[in-house]
């Protein structure tokens, strides 16, 4: 149901509480924000806390930019959703049944609860769970945990389903005076 659900689906917004944890340290970094999507690969991911930093995915490039430091990266859009990161869930890019071992869990506490266990491993990510709202069949959670133990936690919440978001939502032109990383030139 969630695979389709996010197929069908044209856009969405939502704020979200992302936690970071090092495995090593047990040091926790809580972030806050915004995300848009908008099909079929278009997404802005807008930290505001503790530093700005915004993400632009769009037709051919990732924006990386971190305000406060005036510096931009840039990367090519298909070297990032190709990788099982935390933007192919919120993308609804992850192939559920053909990338992961899929357990589903009871419904508890109004959401259902799936753990993932990728069919080809990557040190990015060795295992997934994702808490899903049965209403919609949106994600309502995703905690991802990388080979060394990191855990990227991220919850979202104010969800607002097929809203107008205009293409140009998704560009991104670099502030006068930021330093740019460019990654797409090989």
């Amino acid at each position: 149901r969630m695979q389709r659900q996010y197929e069908a689906l044209t856009s969405f917004t939502a704020s979200f509480v992302q936690t970071l944890t090092n495995a090593q340290t047990g040091e926790k970094e809580v972030r806050k924000g915004s995300i848009a999507f908008r099909q079929p690969t278009f997404i802005r991911w807008e930290t505001l806390s503790p530093e700005r930093q915004l993400m632009v995915v769009g037709d051919k490039a990732v924006w990386d930019f971190y305000a406060d430091e005036k510096t931009a990266y840039k990367y090519p859009t298909a070297d990032v959703l190709s990788s099982k990161t935390m933007l192919r869930f919120i993308s609804g890019k992850a192939r559920l049944e053909q990338d992961f071992h899929v357990t589903e869990h009871a419904e508890k506490d109004g959401l259902i609860e799936m753990e993932l266990v990728p069919k080809e491993a990557e040190p990015g990510l060795v295992s997934a769970t994702v808490w899903v709202t049965p209403m919609t069949s949106m994600l309502y959670r995703v905690l991802l945990v990388d080979f060394y133990g990191n855990k990227n936690d991220l919850s979202l919440n104010d969800l607002l389903l097929n809203p107008d978001l205009p293409k140009s939502g998704f560009e991104f032109t670099p502030p006068a005076g930021t330093k740019v990383y460019d990654n797409t030139k090989k």
